[in-house]
């Protein structure tokens, strides 16, 4: 296992470098005047010339990507002061450090997609097993109707009718805000539990399907059905045999929603108006703030990198085969 864990991270650390260069030279080496959006409107070209030699423009392109990338692991000066390592640059709207900016918004994020996954997880796998595992009773039938149904509802769509019911119209709740999880529990829980709950239900019920489906394929398993002709419960055999092997898939999909939803919530965010990571991205391309924009693709590409490991890791977990592959 442990070298299983080696390769994987070893590899993610490759791949990180590899998306570094690329973000680098898709927005510093472009034909577009990285300087020039830097010094905004009305830039004189003393200043222009100014801005160029304090970013290193006027330094050859490979020494320009060493600065960049050594940044981020031991530091880097600007005019404004040190940008201690992991070195992001400086945002060119607000004079903030990005990584600082990013680090500000990144507990909402991490909070929301991990409210989200529990919630999703706990009802629509939940759902899911047991539909399966009462096929074609009345609790399947309901089960596999409410995820069709709410498969074909979206977050913008959704949202805005919760928040006129639950808050505009009757009061019952209070408009979305955020309160650090750390500070404030029951706070963070007032303020976030309509749009965590909206999140999960988008999701919810395509893990109802997905584990429905995915529970019955194991059931007609060769080794589950001898588990029966020996005599074993249908219980025992459900629990002991056939719900680990349909994990797979749903790990599979899990990290990729859980990667995405890392790397920027950006329509829930937008929808109840919370200043997160994926508002942070939206914000930086709007104002053409390159290096906070840059500094949003690193870090969410780092994020997905470490949802992948654990990914692996969890399949070794269920299928040791896995781990010789």
């Amino acid at each position: 296992m442990l070298q299983f864990i080696i390769r994987r991270t070893v590899g993610a650390f490759v791949t990180l470098f590899l998306i570094g260069a690329a973000t680098f030279f898709l927005f510093v080496a472009a034909p577009s005047d990285y300087a020039s959006l830097a010094c905004g409107k009305d830039c004189s070209p003393q200043r222009l010339a100014d801005i160029r030699e304090a970013l290193g423009l006027n330094l050859p392109l490979a020494q320009q990507f060493w600065d960049f990338m050594s940044g981020i692991v031991t530091g880097r000066d600007f005019p404004t002061g040190h940008c201690s390592a992991p070195c992001l640059g400086v945002s060119f709207y607000s004079g903030d450090m990005v990584w600082s900016t990013i680090m500000d918004r990144f507990p909402l994020t991490l909070t929301l997609t991990a409210g989200g996954a529990i919630v999703f997880l706990v009802i629509g796998v939940g759902a899911g097993m047991i539909a399966a595992y009462r096929r074609g009773t009345l609790v399947d039938k309901v089960a596999t109707g409410a995820s069709m149904v709410l498969s074909s509802f979206q977050i913008y769509f959704l949202g805005p009718i919760v928040l006129t019911v639950l808050v505009y119209s009757t009061g019952w709740m209070e408009d979305p805000k955020y309160v650090p999880l750390t500070q404030d529990p029951v706070g963070w829980f007032v303020g976030m539990s309509i749009p965590v709950c909206v999140m999960a239900t988008i999701f919810t019920a395509q893990y109802t399907r997905m584990a429905r489906s995915s529970m019955i394929e194991q059931l007609a398993e060769d080794h589950v059905r001898t588990a029966r002709a020996k005599g074993m419960s249908r219980k025992y055999v459900f629990l002991r045999y056939a719900w680990r092997g349909s994990l797979i898939p749903i790990v599979t999909v899990l990290g990729i929603d859980v990667s995405s939803m890392l790397g920027g919530a950006v329509v829930t965010e937008l929808t109840f108006s919370l200043q997160g990571i994926g508002r942070l991205a939206v914000d930086g391309a709007v104002n053409k703030d390159l290096p906070l924009t840059m500094g949003v693709m690193l870090f969410g590409a780092f994020f997905i990198l470490i949802i992948n490991i654990l990914t692996d890791i969890t399949y070794a977990w269920i299928d040791p085969r896995i781990r010789l592959s």
